[in-house]
């Protein structure tokens, strides 16, 4: 709609009678024009940015938008459609292990800060990650084992008398502070890979399971660990029960069934949190695709299920398909996808391929509120790593002192990270053989449509949204990112 001043009010100059009545009619006509529709409003510009598997672009914004039209071609149609919608979006990220915060805190301060308003800032050169996942006690990337309660061989303190997160204040708390001035907002997660050793039936930090004698101490454990956390101005949003609790060779690691889940949770866990007014979802199984029924067993326990958010999936083995059956199982519970690594003998293309199709794309188009890669960081050797940990686990990064290399796994997350903020929903996309797609409507209005064209050779396709399309060209193993 014009808007025109008729009489400039410090001048008291009067336009022509002949001239007002021109410009009053033209007005009245583009008014009438553009009301009830907008048919002559022009279709926003699509920008996009890629990321090619061959390297020679690299989250590249390019240079000419596209833009909708309504005329006529063959192309395979990806078609958006904003009326439908799903689930909302908590995040994309990384787990910040205790060996990424290692290297990032030894960091000179300048490259840190440089380095961390990449990471996790909102301007055009960061990447804006929203979600972190870290270890409750060590992982297997952490430089040792430990817990925040260890005790001299044959001693036992159920009283946690000697709960404290002293190790984890060395590096990973100052990283996380550092953090959350950038991003106040940022969602954290907790995943323990063991209790303490005198909590397990095994005395040791690999495999074993939790002793019944302990499941109310190990409750305990967790309040501490959210309240400590607190006392040091770090929500934690969510914690797993166990990560990978099918997998007892890793060091630290522990084995926990279904059952014991159970128990724990409806017995121990689930009341602890309530008594104490603890608000810190509780996520279940944190491990593979290939075992859905480990979560549904949990979730059909009448008295476990009220205390449980939603199940965690990691894809070293199984298809990604399983969440929607979950989903289906429990509709009322939410999905989260929590960890895949990229590995040392991994190509870049080869990994860019799978992970956007599985991982992104995958885990989004079946009900996962994040979709969250292994390790941020690593030193060149792939270290630091406990004794018997991960030795070929890439980071999204790579950092030799105070030099930074990004590797597949940021470009991996920053299509999605940089693009699609936490409280963005996904939204409906067709999806073919060779193009995988998933859209979302973030919560300025705009869409963004995310595509994987997973093939050999370079592939023509439209992207349309409401009756109008944009015709567009991505190369194989490519994967674009389009916002309008």
């Amino acid at each position: 709609m014009i808007t025109l001043t008729i009489i400039n009010m410090q001048t008291k100059f009067l336009l022509p009678a002949f001239l007002l009545a021109g410009i009053l009619s033209l007005s009245s006509n583009c008014s009438k024009n553009n009301a009830g529709g907008g048919a002559q409003s022009p279709s926003p510009a699509i920008e996009y940015w890629l990321t090619k598997g061959d390297r020679s672009v690299l989250l590249q914004k390019q240079p000419t938008a596209l833009n909708f039209t309504t005329t006529a071609n063959s192309f395979t149609n990806i078609e958006v459609d904003s009326s439908t919608k799903f689930q909302e979006i908590d995040g994309f990220g990384y787990t910040l292990t205790g060996g990424s915060a290692y290297l990032i805190n030894r960091m000179d301060a300048s490259s840190r800060s440089s380095l961390l308003n990449e990471l996790f800032g909102s301007g055009n050169d960061a990447i804006g990650i929203s979600y972190l996942r870290i270890s409750i006690g060590a992982s297997d990337l952490s430089p040792s084992v430990f817990s925040y309660n260890d005790m001299p061989a044959g001693q036992t303190d159920p009283t946690l008398a000697n709960f404290s997160l002293s190790l984890d204040t060395v590096d990973l708390v100052p990283v996380l502070k550092q953090i959350l001035t950038i991003n106040p907002q940022i969602k954290i997660m907790g995943s323990p890979w063991s209790p303490p050793v005198w909590m397990k039936d095994n005395g040791s930090s690999v495999g074993g399971s939790l002793l019944p004698q302990y499941y109310a101490a190990y409750a305990q454990y967790f309040v501490k660990y959210i309240q400590a956390m607190a006392a040091k101005g770090i929500k934690i949003d969510a914690i797993t029960v166990q990560n990978e609790p099918q997998h007892g060779g890793n060091n630290p690691s522990m084995v926990m069934s279904s059952l014991q889940q159970a128990e724990f949770i409806k017995n121990h866990l689930g009341p602890a949190f309530q008594a104490a007014t603890i608000k810190t979802k509780i996520i279940i199984w944190d491990h593979n695709c290939d075992n859905p029924n480990y979560p549904i067993t949990i979730l059909n326990d009448a008295a476990a299920k009220p205390f449980i958010d939603g199940s965690a999936f990691h894809l070293y083995a199984g298809e990604i398909g399983v969440l929607s059956g979950v989903k289906a199982a429990h509709p009322d519970k939410n999905l989260y996808f929590t960890e895949q690594w990229t590995g040392a003998n991994g190509s870049f293309d080869g990994d860019l391929k799978w992970h956007l199709k599985n991982v992104v794309i995958g885990s989004m188009r079946n009900w996962s509120k994040t979709a969250l890669e292994w390790n941020l960081a690593n030193d060149p050797s792939y270290g630091p790593h406990t004794p018997g940990g991960c030795t070929e686990c890439k980071g999204a990064l790579t950092i030799n002192a105070s030099v930074v290399t990004r590797n597949v796994g940021y470009y991996i997350i920053a299509h999605a990270s940089k693009f699609i903020p936490a409280g963005s929903v996904r939204i409906a996309s067709t999806t073919g053989v060779s193009l995988h797609s998933v859209a979302f409507v973030r919560p300025d209005g705009k869409k963004v449509l995310i595509v994987l064209n997973d093939s050999g050779s370079s592939t023509s396709f439209n992207i349309k949204y409401k009756g109008k399309w944009a015709a567009t060209e991505l190369p194989g193993a490519t994967v674009g990112t389009y916002i309008w």
